[in-house]
């Protein structure tokens, strides 16, 4: 079956949960690659099966070549002990799972793989279309497309689960499409994420040489005053992946200087340390 069939496929099985950002009805039709709600407004389907719901242009950062890395580190189990601790959290039953900022796609169909459920429903989007196309490029049962956090293209209580690794958060939104029971599961880097590689990047002087997550977590608990910490740490050993994919895959190398890059991508690692925390909160019935 051709990419663009089985996103139709995908879109028609589960057609409610998704919703037109024009009238903010739910989308009822699809007609041929196009799809339709009640009012006559449509999207069409992009050949890998994809839609495109921004409603704005939005410029990203994160290009092909950044993201082609970040797959390379992440499909050598560089997030699997994260993904595995989401996953510990969510019931032993099928779910409907949200990923905010999917990226290259990688984190959700891990989820998918170990969660172990045939009826589970995955999607994830992202604001790059250069991530949503990679993504594409899986074989997993998820579903992506290219999408706005703060105007997000589903309807209410559409998800039993929502991940949110490293992306920004707009918790008015997560909850509007968090079904009551389910779970927002948000991930934060610590101070010692990437410590070593910050050291190799930055003098002690400069702004990312150290790191502080006081201000994402407090905002987390003065939404959510329950909400569940768990913390997330061990070392990724870099001899199976290529020092330059590490370098190019995360932020830090933007703000770097050209010297310290060179200098960096000669020295190396033998190991990084992975240091988050996973901030969970669960939506009442």
């Amino acid at each position: 079956m051709k990419k663009i069939d089985q996103g139709v496929a995908f879109v028609r099985a589960n057609l409610g949960l998704f919703r037109c950002l024009v009238c903010d009805q739910p989308y009822d039709a699809i007609n041929g690659h196009s799809l339709g709600c009640p009012n006559g407004h449509q999207l069409d389907f992009s050949k890998k099966g994809s839609l495109y719901f921004l409603t704005h242009q939005v410029q990203s950062e994160y290009d092909a070549p950044m993201l082609a890395a970040r797959r390379r580190i992440l499909q050598a189990g560089f997030f699997r002990p994260i993904v595995m601790a989401i996953n510990d959290q969510l019931p032993d039953k099928p779910q409907r799972i949200l990923d905010i900022g999917s990226g290259e796609g990688t984190p959700l169909a891990e989820l998918l793989a170990l969660h172990q459920q045939s009826k589970d429903i995955g999607i994830g989007f992202d604001i790059s279309k250069a991530g949503v196309n990679l993504a594409t490029q899986l074989t997993t049962p998820a579903y992506f497309c290219v999408a706005d956090l703060a105007q997000l293209p589903f309807t209410a209580d559409a998800f039993t689960a929502i991940m949110d690794v490293f992306s920004p958060s707009a918790y008015r939104e997560f909850e509007r499409v968090l079904a009551p029971g389910g779970q927002l599961l948000k991930v934060v880097p610590n101070s010692d994420y990437l410590i070593e590689l910050r050291q190799l990047l930055f003098d002690p002087t400069d702004r990312q040489y150290t790191y502080d997550n006081d201000r994402v977590i407090d905002l987390f608990k003065q939404h959510y005053p329950q909400a569940g910490q768990q913390r997330i740490h061990y070392e990724f050993d870099l001899s199976t992946v290529d020092f330059a994919d590490l370098m190019v895959m995360t932020p830090l190398h933007w703000g770097a200087s050209a010297a310290n890059l060179a200098a960096a991508k000669v020295t190396g690692l033998p190991k990084i340390t992975v240091d988050v925390s996973l901030l969970t909160m669960t939506k009442e019935k």
